[in-house]
């Protein structure tokens, strides 16, 4: 079988681009929902274990209130310490569920103040609220003043309803564990991810929520994450797969595509003359540096290089606070690269996490075409030739991630997917 020379070294570092670490500063600030089984630890581990970095804090006071936070000498003081990537706001677990009135005078105001607070001391940081779940039996000590929170499904509706009107009054982010939660409950998964009161999280359930937060926070899936004494592989796996299913279902609803930029290009050709074709999602300003001195502002860029070599060429994207920087490194010779390379939003992959095979489906192509798939550090690892909508088996594989190069009528197109099993 042909292999795709000439163009490893650019794959490798395009799959480093897709598989970048990142690293976030959070601080919590909650109760009991927040400590008990140590939530901002279980992210941290989360992280740790997909290649990323959580630096945390917190207050996290027992039935602590945000109106009990808004003026809490601790909470202030930790918001003004540094810099914080997100700041997370949890409300106390009954209060967003009361009537609409109660919570405009109990619950709204010092959201607000709490929220003014953190972009006064760093206007980039994101507030994102920790949508918490309702009660396992709804919640009886006020169900007579207020039916609709008789039930497990009323509270949570309400629940659901505050804290995505405060995310859209308050340009905030939310992490959807209550949805997340309520996903498992109807589709009758048997995990427990009550504790024995039927409020607090079991293990699971902080788990679940440990999940959320990390695709939420990271933009990333939790799949594969590590999991801690207490939950098993399995139910680890289906937690993973729901966080991953409400989070990216509705990245719009929870305002986290307002924080992502995607930073990436393609076009690397001929001897020492490079085109650059910038394909960065959700930003509105680029910083080029092509690694010998020169550097650009432009959307799409060219540049000639005055000697061969192996050069970083680096992009950064901006949209106001937020940025993505991608760098890959660049080989000119008098040879050349004659090939383009880029991720195609036209071809798909599926299933994604895969097991044992997976299928590219490829709108009206109907031939055969090449691929080659390349383990996280860029070593191929399987190549053939496959057509669309056929499967191909990667029962040989382990699980991690991988990327993927088609040839198809002569041009390349490579992704990403995950092999979980």
């Amino acid at each position: 079988m042909r292999k795709f020379i000439g163009l490893q070294l650019f794959l490798v570092c395009f799959c480093t681009s897709l598989f970048a670490q990142k690293k976030l500063e959070v601080l919590f600030l909650g109760n009991s929902y927040t400590y008990v089984n140590d939530l901002p630890t279980l992210i941290t581990q989360i992280a740790l274990s997909k290649g990323d970095t959580l630096i945390h804090d917190e207050n996290t006071v027992g039935g602590s209130t945000l109106q009990a936070h808004s003026t809490n000498a601790t909470s202030l003081s930790k918001i003004q310490s540094k810099p914080w990537d997100f700041v997370v706001l949890q409300e106390q677990s009954q209060l967003p569920a009361f009537p609409p009135s109660q919570v405009a005078t109990d619950v709204y105001p010092y959201a607000d103040s709490l929220n003014k607070y953190i972009k006064k001391n760093d206007s980039c940081t994101n507030t994102l609220f920790f949508m918490t779940w309702g009660h396992q039996d709804g919640d009886p000590s006020n169900c007579a003043t207020y039916p609709p929170i008789c039930t497990y499904e009323g509270m949570q509706a309400g629940i659901r309803n505050t804290y995505l009107q405060m995310s859209q009054t308050l340009n905030a982010v939310v992490a959807p564990v209550g949805v997340a939660w309520k996903r498992v409950r109807d589709d009758g998964d048997s995990i427990v991810l009550y504790a024995a009161d039927g409020s607090h999280p079991s293990i699971a359930g902080s788990y679940l929520a440990a999940c959320t937060f990390y695709a939420s926070m990271f933009h990333k899936s939790p799949i594969g994450a590590a999991y801690p004494v207490g939950v098993n592989p399995a139910t680890a796996l289906h937690l993973q797969q729901y966080a991953h299913q409400v989070v990216f279902d509705s990245l719009d609803l929870w305002k986290i595509d307002t924080l992502t930029v995607h930073a990436g290009f393609s076009d690397i050709i001929s001897e020492n003359h490079i085109s650059l074709t910038n394909y960065s999602t959700n930003a509105d300003s680029y910083f080029w540096n092509f690694g010998d001195g020169q550097s650009d502002t432009g959307n799409i860029t060219t540049h000639t290089y005055s000697a061969t070599g192996t050069y970083s060429v680096m992009l950064v994207a901006f949209r106001g606070c937020a940025s993505d920087t991608v760098i890959q490194s660049v080989n000119i010779t008098s040879v050349g690269i004659n090939t383009v390379a880029k991720e195609s939003r036209f071809v798909k992959l599926f299933p994604d996490p895969a097991s044992d095979y997976i299928i590219f489906e490829i709108p009206e192509f109907t031939k055969t075409f090449n691929y080659s798939i390349l383990n996280s550090q860029g070593v191929e690892v399987l190549n053939g030739e496959a057509v669309a909508g056929k499967r191909i088996s990667i029962s040989p594989l382990s699980s991690g991630m991988y990327c993927y190069l088609l040839k198809i009528d002569g041009k390349l197109t490579v992704g990403k997917f995950q092999i979980v099993r």
